[in-house]
């Protein structure tokens, strides 16, 4: 045990210095996170009290989507040309005859200019029917997702999945915009080139999210998917597109975010780990102009994670953290899950989690707001996964 905190002590040592030398001062002291005041999820702009989920539905959800696209996350386009698809490849014995690979060419047309996400897709041979889908914003290397399962990794342990009877999915974020803060413009901003101008457009995590939502235009004309029972999964800045996806589009069933931190499911205003300064000075491609306003200035934030979070309702919801990943808040990413559970009680639906966070490596599965911190490092690995299936099993009656 003094060897496990002697370790810890020196790895966050090791980390506070490493950020003291980039200027970053990061908080990791409970004691010195500000007091702050929550906005309220269930009070309208008009200050008038949700009390019911018609209210919830036709007012406030929708005060709180356009809240974030106007402060933090920008505008998703509304509409394209044409949406066309195409199977590059399929093989029918991939995985030793337990799936059959797809590697779909998704087209997207608008302003007469084509913009192409490239997908991969397996689905398990033994079972009858539509499947579920398990669909992944991959914003790591494209041999995690290699279709010729030449390399495999557990960041997207496809094997796992099949042998669990879902199909399993992804496409790459550069297909939509490239992770880098100049060539971001050179994908979906290219048919949507106001958005580049607007303060309130959209910037690489948009670009990802909407991206997620043409993919899913596919399933639904898929006749092996079952469109209704798709979960979409991101870990990190992927976790935070995630997040965005199924807030705009309400026809992913479930959604996971794994170590999504600030701009995902951590609270802003607890200013513990990274800050919206850091992530926007840091990443300034990723969110929407306006939202540089709230620099250092979280309080004055219409809107805070929790909000994004309730906005999946009634949906099931599961989130992730890491023991050595205190940069993206795991007390955070916990109380704004809690912060969210009322929104749900308007369905009638009571969440599982404890009052406080659940120990390590335990995880809440039963609940419609599912939750674990794993030992380890930021990551998306197969233990995370293992979670994924039994979450969605609970939620998909697998």
């Amino acid at each position: 045990m003094q060897h496990l905190k002697r370790f810890a002590f020196l790895f966050f040592a090791i980390l506070i210095k490493a950020q003291a030398q980039n200027g970053v001062v990061a908080n990791y002291d409970e004691s010195q996170v500000p007091p702050y005041t929550l906005p309220d999820v269930l009070k309208t702009t008009t200050n008038r009290t949700v009390r019911d989920k018609e209210t919830w539905e036709k007012v406030r959800r929708p005060e709180i989507i356009k809240l974030f696209e106007e402060n933090v996350y920008g505008q998703l386009p509304k509409s394209y040309e044409r949406l066309t698809y195409s199977i590059k490849n399929e093989h029918g014995g991939a995985m030793a005859g337990k799936a059959t690979l797809k590697e779909v060419v998704i087209e997207v047309v608008e302003n007469n200019k084509p913009l192409t996400i490239n997908l991969v897709l397996f689905v398990p041979t033994k079972q009858q029917g539509q499947v579920p889908v398990f669909l992944l914003i991959n914003n790591r290397g494209k041999e995690n997702t290699d279709p010729t399962r030449s390399h495999k990794s557990d960041f997207w342990p496809a094997e796992m999945i099949i042998d669990s009877g879902y199909a399993i999915a992804a496409f790459h974020v550069s297909d939509l915009a490239p992770d880098d803060s100049v060539r971001y413009v050179n994908g979906v901003l290219g048919l949507y080139p106001q958005q580049l101008t607007a303060n309130d457009g959209m910037r690489a995590i948009g670009a990802w999210a909407w991206g997620a939502s043409r993919v899913l235009d596919y399933f639904e004309k898929d006749a092996a998917i079952d469109a209704k029972k798709v979960a979409l999964v991101g870990h990190s800045r992927g976790g935070k597109a995630s997040l965005w996806a199924a807030a705009e589009d309400q026809r992913f069933a479930l959604c996971i975010t794994n170590c999504s931190g600030n701009t995902g499911a951590a609270l802003s205003r607890r200013r513990f780990g990274e800050t919206i300064s850091r992530i926007n000075t840091t990443f300034p491609h990723w969110f929407a102009k306006n939202y540089k306003k709230f620099n250092d200035n979280e309080a004055s934030l219409p809107v805070d994670q929790h909000m994004l979070l309730a906005t999946i309702a009634p949906r099931p919801l599961y989130a992730t953290n890491a023991t050595k990943d205190l940069w993206a808040d795991p007390k955070g990413t916990f109380l704004s899950l809690k912060q969210a559970e009322k929104v749900y009680a308007l369905y009638g639906i009571e969440s599982n989690l404890p009052a406080n966070p659940p120990a390590t490596n335990q995880p809440v599965i039963v609940s419609p707001l599912g939750y674990h911190i794993r030992e380890g490092e930021h990551n998306l690995t197969a233990y995370d996964w293992n979670n994924f299936i039994k979450f969605a099993n609970v939620h998909f009656k697998k």
